[in-house]
């Protein structure tokens, strides 16, 4: 009996195991869209976990289905439900832009504070009116821009946006699957890493320059051959330049 449950815990283990993914990205300041380091991501109820590097870049083994927490000091902590797309593109909020905003005014200067940041107020800046709850119409080009919607009527065409564009990401995500066949193998990562005598760090930086290197084609519609030759080629020739 004890030999039967430890081999059903074991069988139960190794279906998790393989119905693992590789998820990587980079996590970035939602404020300047700048690359954050140090920031610590775990996969809730897991051991698994990683930190980003200079680049905001991160990898880690994780199901679908999971829950990704992203935390880093000075900054909203944000959970995310993690799916079939393994390359995440994370952005995350400065505590510092929900304190409240102030201005003091002390002759010959005004200050105000806002986003945690203090600055000089211009003795001559326009303070525009919120369009919130209004709706507004023209010809186009007018100053009113033709049709403008906002408040609650705005949300609906908010949605409809963000449904299209979930869409268009499902349909890039596709176009590239030459490409996670190769950068998210954990055979061809550790393949190359022998063949090339790269370390851990040199590899993620390897894989920065790479993909900064191609963004203008962004390897859509590439197959899995193509990629790796391509990226075979590119390291044999930069591995010398990454320390």
């Amino acid at each position: 009996m004890k030999k039967w449950v430890l081999g059903f815990f074991f069988l139960l283990h190794a279906s998790l195991a393989f119905g693992q993914l590789s998820y990587s990205g980079n996590v970035l300041d939602s404020n300047d869209k700048k690359y954050l380091e140090g920031v610590y991501l775990t996969v809730l109820g897991t051991s698994a976990s990683d930190s980003t590097n200079e680049r905001g870049y991160f990898n880690l083994k994780a199901i679908p289905g999971d829950t990704l927490l992203v935390s880093f000091p000075g900054f909203l902590d944000q959970k995310i439900p993690l799916t079939e797309d393994r390359y995440l593109q994370i952005q995350i909020q400065d505590r510092a832009r929900f304190l409240p905003t102030f201005e003091v005014k002390s002759e010959p200067y005004a200050f105000r504070f806002k986003d945690g940041k203090l600055t000089v107020i211009d003795p001559n800046e326009v303070i525009e009116k919120s369009p919130k709850g209004q709706v507004t119409a023209g010809p186009s080009g007018s100053p009113n821009g033709g049709f403008a919607v906002y408040g609650a009527i705005s949300y609906f065409t908010k949605k409809a946006k963000q449904a299209r564009e979930y869409e268009k990401k499902k349909e890039w995500d596709r176009r590239r699957e030459g490409y996670y066949a190769i950068i998210e193998s954990d055979s061809v990562r550790r393949n190359l890493m022998i063949k090339y005598q790269l370390d851990r760090s040199q590899w993620d930086k390897i894989v920065i320059r790479y993909n900064e290197g191609n963004v203008h084609h962004e390897f859509l519609d590439w197959p899995k051959d193509r990629v790796y030759a391509h990226f075979n080629s590119f390291i044999s020739r930069e591995k010398d330049w990454i320390y």
